[in-house]
């Protein structure tokens, strides 16, 4: 429970962070998109995100889904740097000593905000050493040519880069379903990169979600 005494002390009472309408700026004359603290936006058209899909494919054939990955997971690791200095700061403390709750919604308010979809966590195989997470309205997944592949390669290079970067350790996201297939949400189970290698075999193989966790588990 909230004192009385520390809300008369306290200047102002933190709220949503990343809520959209505080926390993007527009100069509509300038054509600059900014964040609150004054950080340069780069907006990325439907129509560019299907050229690059494109333009790899074409240049580097199978090649294009390691590019994708990479490129991801450099953003990934510029990204959990601005996320935890705007955190931080806002916050008054690291973000190591944030209670989980507050970790997660600011993660996925953070996540909606940059146009990125919805974002779900599901810790039901947590003892197990895996995360599951779900992300709906991908702008990637909807740009992704039609494969019979999962194509959300750059997220899964992002949350692999976020949260090796989280926990210090050597973190995959394997992508299990994908809306470019038909799928409601895009699926990645997150775990140890390790532990996680036997899965890319079983995607490739068309085995549906729930029997790849089923044979990670196992």
């Amino acid at each position: 429970m909230i004192a009385i005494a520390d809300l008369l002390e306290s200047k102002r009472l933190p709220g949503n962070y990343f809520a959209p309408a505080t926390y993007i700026r527009g100069d509509l004359e300038l054509g600059l998109l900014e964040n609150r603290r004054g950080d340069r936006f780069l907006a990325l058209p439907d129509t560019l995100i299907k050229a690059i899909y494109q333009g790899l494919e074409q240049e580097t054939g199978q090649a294009a889904r390691l590019v994708l990955f990479n490129c991801g997971r450099w953003w990934g690791k510029n990204f959990y740097v601005r996320f935890c200095e705007e955190v931080s700061e806002y916050y008054g403390k690291p973000l190591a000593e944030m209670e989980m709750v507050e970790f997660l919604q600011c993660f996925q308010q953070c996540w909606k905000t940059l146009g990125w979809g919805t974002f779900e966590f599901d810790q039901t195989y947590y003892q197990q050493g895996f995360l599951e997470v779900r992300i709906s309205n991908s702008p990637f997944a909807e740009s992704a040519p039609k494969t019979d592949r999962p194509a959300c390669f750059l997220e899964a290079g992002i949350l692999s880069a976020f949260f090796s970067q989280l926990t210090s350790r050597d973190i995959h996201a394997l992508q299990t379903t994908c809306e470019s297939m038909g799928a409601e949400t895009n699926r990645f189970i997150i775990g140890l990169t390790e532990r996680l290698k036997p899965a890319e075999a079983w995607v490739a193989e068309g085995h549906n979600h729930d029997k790849i966790l089923a044979l990670l588990c196992d």
